[in-house]
Order: structure tokens, then C-alpha cells, then sequence
């Protein structure tokens, strides 16, 4: 049986369930970027560039790619073009607040 690329991934733990990176979590996180609640540098995505190899470059971990995406309002991560504007949070600690 195959493995699922998500089988991994840490779980975040938001009090009363746990959550996979997911579209559950990315509308408040997205709403927090744009509200201004939480800091983000931003960068445009280069040609050949991925958003686990930026969330591992930022974060020291690549399992972090959906707060890239989510903090982005990127629905669909697999299909990023370059030239696409990311928003990337610059403390986790302030994603994880968001994280409901």
C-alpha cells in the first residue's frame, strides 16, 4: 500500500482538534496576513522554486509549506507558477495564534 505524502506531517494542535495544514486553517490565517496581525515578508516565486523548499529555508522544515500557501490565499500549492507574490510569515508563534 502506498504511503501518503501527508503521512508525516506534523498535526497542529489547536485546542479542541487536530488539524493537518488544510483549508480549515487557511481562511483566518489568510484574513490575520491581510488584517495586518501577522508579519510577513513577501517575495515572488522564481522559476524551479517550491513552497516546502522556501518553508525550509525559513522554517528549517519543509512540512511548513502550508503556511506559505495559506498565508498567501494559494489554494492549491502544487500548481504555484513563478511570478506568483508570496506572504511569508515571519514567526510562527503568531501563525499558530491564527491557526483556528
Amino acid at each position: 500500500m502506498p504511503i501518503s505524502r501527508y503521512s508525516f506531517n506534523t498535526k497542529i494542535n489547536t485546542g479542541d482538534k487536530d488539524l493537518l495544514g488544510t483549508n480549515l486553517i487557511s481562511p483566518s490565517l489568510y484574513r490575520a496576513v491581510s488584517d495586518g496581525l501577522i508579519k510577513v515578508s513577501t517575495r515572488i516565486l522564481e522559476d524551479g522554486e517550491r513552497l516546502d523548499t522556501i518553508a525550509n529555508s525559513v522554517y528549517g522544515d519543509s512540512s511548513y509549506w502550508w503556511v506559505i500557501a495559506a498565508a498567501s490565499g494559494i489554494g492549491w500549492p502544487l500548481q504555484v507558477p513563478p511570478g506568483t507574490y508570496l506572504s511569508v510569515p515571519t514567526d510562527l508563534n503568531e501563525v499558530f495564534r491564527y491557526a483556528k
